[in-house]
């Protein structure tokens, strides 16, 4: 010990921050420096007003040691307008995602495989789908964009790939069908769709033909007396490998207009689908290069309401939203990951978190995700007034696609060399973002969708 410490209760700050965090090397060394007998000689000196501060300071130095926060995404408490019910069901949802799929969704991941039954059991048993869409088949439920939007966003902050099963299968899928089927098709499917009996896919896109599909659809079908015959193939299939039926959308070879059929992928012969793989992102997709030749549908099948691509747009325009969400919740799940991260790594003697640099990322990742879910609730809730245009949710695409795939780099630099190690989740997120980046429409095309509805010019060509 010293012999000439001169000691205040100013130099006491230090010692008892050291001691709460209980570095006891730093403790040690500082106590090196500090006569203990005139510690104890001071602290007795030290009226009842001085030991109340002390007190307080000592109180609240503990309290910042025991209370870490919470790790939440829902800065601005989105979820608030939802009702009581509609928050447990989503609640639920995400404890199904994290309870059931966290667990083994990377080893999905790395084998390029959808967990199908997984989802479908824990799907159809919260019934997502009658939340959305009700049990009548003519129209959604008074506020089922943001319903789906929200459940969007919690399936994907555990996985984005598994929303994208849930947007593909409950998005495409499900509102093609209360566009443009008829009310037979409608009761033939909505209930086998809306509790997971059957499994949909969507197929449009075509190996040489991606955002130029509104006027470059080569696929072809013709009317053969009661049948249609369909030829051509389609590309980045989401589901398609194990669908039960795959909405395929042809041009007719007659009048050149945009005809939607029903296809019955597991029992029509001129139907087969090749599992395209060496993906980088969205691994748990099951994306499927569809071949039809000469793929007999009958007329029944056909998708009454669709007699032009704008018909097309209009499925299109509703689930690009959804898209936008699948970017919400993809940036969700890798900021709380990183902060958990953040919270427990040590580095120097203490947690990353406590450094300004870290912090720094921490915050503009959560100004990205908070940007982005307040959008999307709005865009939501114009599509549950029937004021959505293309251009707002082409500008909702754009813009949570581009902050997502900002906010994921974030997370990944965050976590230095353990960001691309699968093992702590932020690898998968940093990866999937760049498929959210460019389907459902690229970022360019949607740029020029919006472009043009501000400037009053195209500018495609």
């Amino acid at each position: 010990m010293t012999d000439n410490a001169s000691l205040d209760f100013a130099q006491l700050g230090p010692l008892m921050k050291l001691a709460q965090s209980l570095d006891l090397a730093a403790v040690a060394e500082l106590a090196e420096r500090v006569d203990l007998g005139e510690l104890i000689g001071l602290v007795s000196r030290m009226d009842e007003g001085t030991l109340a501060a002390m007190k307080k300071m000592m109180d609240s130095a503990s309290n910042g040691k025991a209370e870490v926060p919470p790790i939440e995404s829902d800065f601005y408490d989105i979820r608030d307008i939802l009702t009581d019910e509609e928050r447990r069901v989503m609640q639920q949802l995400y404890d199904f995602m994290a309870g059931e799929v966290a667990p083994i969704i990377n080893d999905y991941w790395m084998r390029d495989e959808t967990p199908v039954e997984v989802l479908r059991e824990g799907m159809r048993r919260l019934d997502v789908p009658t939340l959305i869409y009700g049990e009548d088949i003519h129209a959604r439920a008074p506020h089922a964009a943001v319903l789906e939007g929200i459940a969007t966003m919690e399936i994907a902050r555990v996985d984005p790939s598994s929303a994208t099963f849930f947007g593909v299968h409950g998005g495409l899928v499900m509102q093609s069908f209360m566009q443009c089927a008829s009310d037979e098709q409608k009761a033939e499917w909505f209930p086998r769709l809306r509790h997971f009996d059957v499994i949909g896919a969507f197929a449009l896109a075509e190996p040489k033909v991606g955002s130029g599909v509104a006027g470059g659809l080569t696929t072809t079908c013709r009317r053969d007396g009661d049948d249609w015959v369909l030829n051509g193939q389609k590309k980045w299939s989401g589901n398609a490998t194990f669908a039960d039926l795959v909405i395929v959308w042809a041009r007719d070879e007659d009048d050149a207009s945009v005809r939607g059929f029903i296809v019955r992928a597991k029992e029509n012969p001129g139907y087969a689908v090749e599992k395209i793989t060496g993906k980088t992102a969205l691994r748990v997709v099951e994306n499927g290069l569809i071949t039809l030749t000469d793929c007999r549908v009958p007329e029944s099948d056909r998708l009454p309401g669709c007699t032009a691509f704008r018909d097309v747009a209009n499925v299109l325009r509703v689930t690009r939203a959804g898209v936008a969400w699948i970017a919400v919740g993809c940036a969700m799940g890798a900021y709380e990951h990183a902060l958990a991260y953040a919270q427990t790594r040590r580095q120097f003697g203490r947690s990353i978190g406590s450094f300004q640099l870290v912090q720094d990322k921490l915050v503009q990742m959560l100004g990205n995700i908070t940007a982005m879910q307040t959008m999307c609730l709005k865009l939501s809730r114009l599509q549950d007034e029937g004021r959505l245009t293309d251009e707002q949710a082409s500008l909702a695409k754009v813009f949570t696609a581009s902050r997502c795939r900002e906010t994921v780099a974030l997370a990944r630099e965050l976590l230095g060399g353990n960001g691309i190690l699968l093992d702590h989740h932020v690898a998968r997120f940093f990866a999937d973002a760049e498929a959210i980046y460019s389907y459902e429409g690229t970022h360019e095309i949607n740029t020029l969708i919006v472009g043009r509805a501000i400037t009053g010019t195209g500018a495609f060509v």
